[in-house]
């Protein structure tokens, strides 16, 4: 990938991460990262990201090109992966990560860990916004067990469930007593594995939706 290298400017975001070998390249605009409140001027195929933490310790050089470190492409991809129009979806997101820890790139802490329940509730609801899909309750009690996700008026429970988390006899034995409980209490109850998640979110959608609509009908 060419680039118009200038003082206080670097490979940032998704093009870093194809450098450093962590995405496959797709194309497109060049991301950059400047310093403060510099390259204010508009450079034909480089979007400009500004950053006031664009310090040295944050930038090296890979095949001669000033490049955002692996720590710091990172944690600008996870932010990326944030708000109204993400630049990277998260599982793009995970992929860099894993492939990062793969090649025994140094990256902080917090890239290092596995999936975590907060990354998979991010996840789903953030496939509820784009499918449409009214937005649940999160984290709320019903009866005595602690659920994901939950659509009152249509007694709907769904479970994001990560390996790391649910893994073991014990626990699927205690998350098959619960949703016994659960359904006694007259609640549906979904689970949705987070390779499913990744892999199947249309399929995902029309689930939940249809159990909306079971519980929409049962009123």
């Amino acid at each position: 990938m060419s680039l118009i290298a200038y003082w206080g400017a670097a490979l940032s975001h998704r093009s870093a991460a194809e450098l450093w070998g962590l995405l496959s390249p797709r194309g497109g605009l060049a991301d950059v990262s400047v310093c403060g409140d510099g390259g204010r001027t508009r450079r034909t195929g480089i979007r400009i990201h500004r950053s006031q933490l664009l310090v040295p310790a944050a930038v090296t050089s890979r095949d001669r090109v000033p490049v955002t470190n692996p720590a710091k492409t990172i944690a600008d991809l996870r932010r990326a992966s944030a708000g109204r129009a993400p630049l990277i979806d998260p599982a793009e997101l995970r992929r860099a990560i894993r492939q990062a820890n793969f090649l025994g790139l140094p990256v902080d802490d917090e890239a290092r860990r596995e999936r975590t329940r907060s990354d998979l509730e991010l996840d789903f609801l953030a496939l509820c916004r784009r499918f449409g899909l009214p937005p649940p309750e999160v984290n709320v009690r019903v009866g005595p067990h602690l659920v994901d996700f939950y659509w009152r008026r249509q007694r709907l429970v769904v479970e994001t469930d990560g390996y790391a988390a649910h893994r073991g006899r014990a626990a699927f034995e205690d998350d098959r007593g619960r949703d016994l409980e659960l359904r006694a209490r007259g609640q549906q109850v979904i689970h949705i594995a987070e390779k499913q998640l990744i892999e199947e979110p249309q399929l995902i959608a029309e689930v939940v939706g249809a159990g909306l609509r079971v519980g929409a009908d049962g009123d």
